[in-house]
């Protein structure tokens, strides 16, 4: 057991000071996207670690990793709808914007049952929930980009069309030091052949489509999701989902209950390809 002397004691309050100090600096400071990745991470009081040093500054240090960046798949198209048919995995991916609330119910659920999801955030999403991104990468989950107002990039003109990518992609950077390892377009399964080039040329070697849609969005109730899930998937299935709507939330153990079940893992989509 460690002795607090009057010396120490008088170094922990002066350190705690000045925790307190940059954490209302950074209050006055965020606007979301001009926080800097340390400012996303847990402003509660510091305890001490195993080895003595505040949790909060081994959290800080944990957090400041950089995520992934995009990588190209030998083998694989363009556009990736599935993965491998001869494994026995499938990726979760769903759609990254809505009530924060339900994104954490979604997350902890998966994370309770050794379940890993592909998380494509939306830019003005992160912008009210920046501290959302560091969430998904340390429950080990993949992040990437789902353009940045989730407009129907397809329609767009070209000028557009590249903001709404490169926008998306300068958030994840900021937030977390890579522009994320999928991009997916918003408002369409697949990416016009521009839309493509462009993600490509803002470092996407792949488009992220998917060949299973939960069609959890149109609100069918989670009995409804659960079944076309589960009538669609294969070895090697991406699956459609979104955050945002509470069926989804409902229609997730039974899923996974399932999966298992069938003896087909839930993983990111990196660990699909690779």
């Amino acid at each position: 057991m460690v002795r607090v002397t009057t010396t120490n004691r008088r170094g922990v309050l002066r350190a705690g000071a000045g925790l307190v100090a940059g954490g209302a600096l950074a209050a006055g400071c965020g606007s979301g996207h001009d926080t800097p990745p340390a400012a996303e991470t847990s402003a509660s009081a510091p305890t001490a670690d195993a080895s003595g040093r505040p949790a909060a500054t081994a959290r800080t240090a944990r957090t400041a990793r950089t995520a992934p960046a995009p990588r190209a798949y030998a083998g694989q198209p363009a556009q990736i709808t599935h993965g491998p048919r001869t494994r026995p995995r499938v990726a979760l991916t769903f759609h990254g914007q809505g009530d924060p609330h339900i994104a954490e119910s979604l997350l902890s659920t998966a994370e309770q049952r050794g379940a890993r999801l592909t998380v494509l955030a939306v830019g003005t999403w992160l912008d009210e929930h920046p501290a959302l991104a560091r969430r998904i990468l340390d429950g080990g989950h993949d992040l990437g980009n789902h353009t940045q107002r989730h407009v129907a990039v397809n329609a767009m003109a070209e000028a557009d069309a590249r903001r709404e990518i490169t926008d998306c992609a300068e958030r994840l950077k900021r937030l977390t030091g890579s522009i994320g390892t999928w991009f997916r377009p918003s408002r369409s399964p697949t990416a016009s052949p521009l839309v493509a080039g462009l993600a490509r040329a803002a470092g996407y070697p792949h488009v992220l489509s998917y060949d299973v849609d939960s069609l959890d969005y149109t609100r069918p109730g989670a009995d409804a999701i659960t079944r076309k899930v589960l009538a669609d998937v294969r070895a090697g299935s991406v699956v459609s989902l979104h955050f945002g709507y509470p069926d989804t939330v409902a229609a997730l153990p039974a899923v996974l209950h399932e999966l298992d079940r069938r003896r087909l893992r839930a993983v990111t989509t990196t660990e699909l390809l690779s």
